[in-house]
């Protein structure tokens, strides 16, 4: 054996119907993760965010170079900071930039300008995608999105499986994350995700709950 691998770790050795049973108990479970913007300021131990976060970086990522980085803020002065910087990018998108029928979707899901919720959450997860090793790397870091995307629904999916409520945001444009994160310019803010307990009067609209059926999202060949 190639002295750089490592023996395949053996699954347990489960039968077919208890592998399908939890896969259809997990299946059930994510199900009930959905995007939460009424939070509640109840804190969440550090200690919580961090082992989603180590979850995350678990992910494949092409040639394993593992592009990415997260910032994590709790302060309330980088919080009002991040809060400001969005609705100002969200104003200029429901002023026009994002065209009239793009809005009209996203306020059917209780989307709009006005973001309190960046102030209120006890945790927002920045999400960057690491274009290069450094500012020096000649090498380009292969399916940096697509990586950062992996890791990102391995973040979600701890979160959620700890009881938490998140909510995923992506600005565009973004590059005002670099100057507020303090991350390097061969980093690409990819996504934030607000991290918390829900508040008392959180709510689902009745749309986030129309998912596509089976049929609809997957074909045999």
């Amino acid at each position: 054996m190639n002295v750089n691998m490592r023996p395949w770790t053996p699954d347990i050795d489960l039968p077919d119907h208890e592998r399908i049973a939890r896969a259809a108990a997990f299946c059930e479970h994510i199900a009930t993760r959905h995007s939460c913007r009424r939070f509640s300021s109840r804190p969440v131990p550090r200690a919580l965010i961090e082992t989603a976060i180590a979850a995350a970086g678990s992910a494949p990522s092409g040639a394993n170079r593992q592009p990415w980085h997260f910032a994590v803020l709790s302060s309330p002065g980088a919080k009002t900071a991040l809060r400001v910087a969005v609705e100002e990018e969200e104003r200029h998108f429901y002023g026009g930039i994002g065209g009239s029928e793009w809005q009209g979707l996203l306020q059917e899901l209780g989307a709009k300008a006005e973001k309190p919720y960046l102030e209120i959450a006890p945790w927002i997860i920045v999400a960057f995608g690491q274009t290069r090793a450094s500012d020096t790397d000649r090498f380009p870091n292969p399916h940096v999105t697509e990586s950062v995307g992996i890791a990102c629904g391995l973040l979600l999916t701890t979160l959620h499986q700890a009881s938490l409520a998140t909510l995923v945001h992506t600005a565009t444009p973004a590059r005002f994350l670099n100057r507020l994160c303090r991350r390097p310019e061969h980093e690409k803010p990819i996504m934030l995700i607000v991290v918390g307990h829900p508040a008392p009067d959180a709510t689902v609209p009745a749309a986030a709950l129309d998912r596509k059926p089976l049929d609809q999202i997957a074909s045999w060949l």
